[in-house]
């Protein structure tokens, strides 16, 4: 069996759709349902299988090359794909001051499933995609590395999250999701819509960002990823900016108590940078008065909180440029 062929590792797709009761939405006529992709796989759940799942295709057992930061959910999904399917994984980590300390549990998760870690000063790390600086990062990776960009993002990956609109298409009419690279936005969108560039009248749900970074910057991303992707602009789509809480890895308490409260409302253990700021806007939006009665809103759960593994695992592989 091929290294990337994906099905041995039993995904559950499509994932669940679960319809809650919480009186912030109903007491406004509206229906809010949580789209479970934190089920879809223990090790690659949500949004990080659909934009993984086309790309290891491509990669066909190759070694992967990837980038990320100290806490990226990303690399912490490649060094497991890598450990599941065999294929060698290095990690480009921003940050070369992380080098000399003791890995924190997202890195050492990483290292555990065997990803080599290469830890770079700032600007190098802002500058992955000059020709030169990729041609240096990929010296320290093994010969014929294949290249997935930061956050996992790619036209590869937009067309992987094509399906999961699909699977909600005629079930929702907004549905609202975390945006970090936009890259799950724009295939959302896509498949949401009955047809390329369709406007809002055709029939489709339209889909909603919310950014966990500040900087105003994603639309222009979701816009070019849609480009890559299709060619063009697909679907009916729209960010909201203000519930960054200060930006990515920030949890104010104010988000935090709203998280808590949701979990006890709900029984569901909410993320806290990515699906908590998703849902504290979906919520807000309903109490503001955003969506005419009879809507049915669906809450993209990209992913599940942080659990350690316990098995151990492989000696880290650090090293620092």
């Amino acid at each position: 069996m091929n290294a990337f062929d994906l099905s041995r590792l039993r995904p559950r797709i499509p994932s669940p759709l679960e319809p809650v009761e919480d009186e912030r939405f109903t007491r406004r006529g509206l229906t809010l349902s949580l789209k479970r992709e934190d089920l879809i796989h223990p090790d690659l759940p949500g949004n990080k299988w659909r934009k993984l799942a086309l790309n290891l295709e491509a990669a066909a057992g190759r070694p992967v090359l990837t980038f990320g930061g100290a806490y990226s959910n990303h690399l912490r999904a490649v060094a497991a794909a890598g450990r599941l399917l065999g294929f060698p994984t290095v990690g480009i980590v921003r940050g070369d001051e992380l080098a000399g300390r003791p890995l924190n549990p997202s890195l050492a998760r990483c290292a555990a499933d065997g990803m080599r870690l290469v830890f770079v000063d700032r600007a190098t790390y802002r500058a992955k995609n000059d020709p030169a600086t990729r041609a240096m990062l990929l010296e320290r990776a093994p010969a014929g590395a294949y290249v997935v960009p930061e956050g996992g993002s790619n036209a590869l990956a937009v067309q992987g999250c094509v399906e999961l609109g699909r699977e909600l298409a005629g079930r929702a009419d907004t549905v609202a999701v975390a945006c970090g690279t936009g890259g799950t936005l724009a295939g959302l969108a896509a498949g949401l819509s009955p047809g390329p560039g369709a406007p809002p009248a055709g029939g489709g749900g339209r889909a909603l960002g919310v950014p966990v970074l500040k900087g105003g910057f994603l639309g222009g991303e979701v816009r070019a990823l849609q480009d890559a992707a299709f060619g063009g602009p697909r679907g009916d789509w729209a960010l909201d900016e203000r519930f960054h809480c200060g930006g990515y890895a920030r949890v104010p308490p104010a988000l935090d108590a709203f998280a808590r409260d949701f979990e006890a409302r709900h029984g569901l253990a909410i993320e806290r940078l990515y699906v908590a700021k998703m849902l504290l806007g979906l919520t807000t939006l309903a109490e503001e008065g955003a969506f005419p009665a009879g809507t049915r809103l669906v809450a993209v759960v990209t992913g599940a909180p942080d659990t350690p593994r316990q098995d151990g695992g492989a000696q880290p592989a650090v090293s620092s440029r």
